[in-house]
């Protein structure tokens, strides 16, 4: 295999994880459908689990004790910011070739969630 080719194949993977990063990340973090939570009304149902719990058969304390792990655990996401910007830049500078390479449009992009800000930056077009 020449260097040539040992290059054009570490290139190929560079621009596959960047990419698969970016849209991971996307996908992880897009807004849920139907009316946001709030982190008071995540601490009412919280109250509500720990009242309900000593008294509950052990069928129902055990879903409720899920319940409380899963809304504790959305609550210290809650507080979390997601800074793509690190991704979205080895994103920016992959896309455009990986998507020639693997015949992506910008309309396949913009299906998955990828902003039109960042595919300009990235050199994705509207036409082909």
């Amino acid at each position: 295999m020449s260097d040539e080719h040992k290059a054009a194949l570490a290139e190929g993977r560079y621009q596959g994880r960047s990419v698969r990063r970016y849209l991971e990340a996307l996908d992880a973090h897009k807004p849920k459908r139907g009316r946001k939570r709030t982190t008071e009304s995540m601490r009412k149902q919280l109250n509500r689990i720990d009242a309900e719990l000593p008294s509950a058969d052990p069928l129902k304390r055990l879903q409720l004790i899920q319940e409380r792990l899963d809304l504790k655990a959305e609550l210290d996401a809650a507080g979390t910011k997601v800074d793509l910007t690190g991704l979205e830049k080895d994103f920016v500078e992959a896309a455009a070739a990986y998507s020639r390479r693997k015949g992506i449009s910008y309309a396949a992009w913009r299906e998955l969630g990828v902003e039109p800000a960042v595919l300009k930056r990235a050199g994705i077009k509207r036409t082909s």
